[in-house]
């Protein structure tokens, strides 16, 4: 049986954690480039790699709201593929996995779930 109070409590602290980061690099990213053209060019470069995190960050925010509509809808650790349970194991690695570990992979026509549909 999955501790579900715990999971949920673990993946409000690194929803908490992302928000905290992606505050900084919003912040960072709002800094205004140096007049310099040299420091501005390599200002830019350091941009596009903050600009990567954040994107990871907002991902990985939207996996953990999925997984914690499922905690609320009485779904977690049911594969939203196939409806089979996600092993506790796979969930100690991958706390906002919608998929047991067969599933991961997709068939041939098969799409990947909707986080943004799951989330909501």
């Amino acid at each position: 049986m999955i501790d579900t109070k715990a999971r949920k409590k673990a993946l409000m602290a690194r929803l908490a954690e992302l928000d905290t980061r992606l505050h900084e690099i919003e912040d960072e990213l709002d800094n205004p480039p140096s007049k310099d053209w040299e420091e501005a060019a390599v200002e830019r470069e350091d941009d596009e790699v903050l600009e990567q995190l954040g994107q990871s960050g907002q991902d990985e925010i939207l996996r953990i709201r999925a997984a914690l509509k499922r905690i609320r809808d009485g779904e977690y650790g049911i594969c939203v593929r196939c409806g089979d349970d996600i092993a506790p194991e796979r969930l100690d690695v991958l706390p906002d996995t919608p998929l047991c570990k067969p599933a991961r992979q997709p068939s041939r026509g098969d799409a990947e779930p909707d986080l943004r549909r799951i989330a909501t």
